[in-house]
């Protein structure tokens, strides 16, 4: 049993991991400094404040080595923290529960391009809109429908090529 390692996955809140469950239950059956790796998840996901982040900590159960992966919160997840909201519109489409700034927007977009599908920022930035359609949030006072359209028509690709310079995608 050499080497043998085991893998916990939990869902936690941004920068409020806690030593009881779903962490603490999960690690001190392994032997392992549960205060000092929650210490360490607090610290790589407070950027993450209030949203729900995927974490995987992996332990090696006879060096009580281990290492931590933070995971991306959800796409809804971070456009309500940029638009300042709790949750989105009851009926998207119609009701607009939010804004936000096409920077902001390509800020997420980024931020989600590591687990999209898409291949470049414009897609992602397109795939990001699809969820302010969803939950009812502006992109600069318009409805996301029309900043999809005009992202379409090229309007924005200077600044979404600016962006991708900046981030050196």
């Amino acid at each position: 049993m050499l080497g043998e390692k085991k893998t916990v996955n939990v869902l936690i809140t941004g920068g409020e991991a806690t030593a009881g469950p779903p962490i603490g239950p999960a690690l001190g059956p392994l032997g392992v400094n549960v205060v000092a790796i929650v210490k360490e998840i607090n610290e790589m996901t407070k950027e993450y404040s209030g949203m729900r982040v995927p974490v995987t900590i992996e332990v090696d159960v006879e060096t009580k080595s281990y290492s931590i992966k933070v995971g991306i919160p959800t796409v809804s997840a971070l456009l309500a923290k940029e638009a300042k909201i709790e949750k989105g519109a009851s009926t998207p489409g119609k009701d607009f529960v939010g804004n936000i700034t096409f920077e902001q927007l390509v800020k997420i977009a980024s931020i989600c391009l590591q687990k999209s599908y898409s291949f470049t920022l414009k897609s992602a930035v397109c795939e990001v809109l699809g969820s302010c359609v969803s939950m009812g949030i502006k992109v600069d006072n318009k409805p996301p429908k029309q900043v999809l359209q005009e992202i379409k028509e090229g309007k924005y690709d200077s600044k979404i090529d600016e962006w991708s310079q900046k981030a050196k995608f």
